[in-house]
């Protein structure tokens, strides 16, 4: 059964900003991530090795099908598609699946997010 609970005002985190709640019921924590006025929760914990993901830089998504030929070439980014890297080993997860870039077999875990008029809401599970 999946429990709502009350994280944020909406005001409180800007597009591209985050906000983090540690200790979060009891356990690593979670990051609330604002991507373009949608906002997505993350368990702050690298499936990797355990670190504290949801405090790694947030970048967009590199897209290419070949190398670049030169140094000076620009790098094509995705216009949307964030992502986190965590701070221990640099893995990188989509913020909005939690699926990671590095290991399709790996994914952090995510929680539903609803608004409420200028209420963010997490839904998790009972514990």
């Amino acid at each position: 059964m999946l429990k709502r609970e009350v994280v944020a005002k909406t005001h409180e985190i800007p597009p591209g900003g985050r906000k983090l709640i540690t200790p979060w019921k009891g356990l690593a924590g979670i990051g609330i991530f604002n991507i373009d006025g949608q906002f997505y929760a993350l368990r702050n914990l690298c499936p990797h090795r355990l670190g504290p993901l949801c405090v790694g830089q947030v970048s967009r998504r590199v897209v290419a099908d070949e190398p670049l030929r030169d140094a000076h070439e620009a790098l094509p980014f995705e216009p949307e598609g964030e992502v986190i890297r965590c701070p221990w080993h640099l893995w990188e997860f989509d913020i909005r699946t939690g699926q990671c870039l590095v290991d399709p077999r790996v994914h952090v875990k995510t929680y539903p997010v609803q608004i409420e008029g200028d209420t963010i809401i997490v839904e998790c599970e009972q514990i």
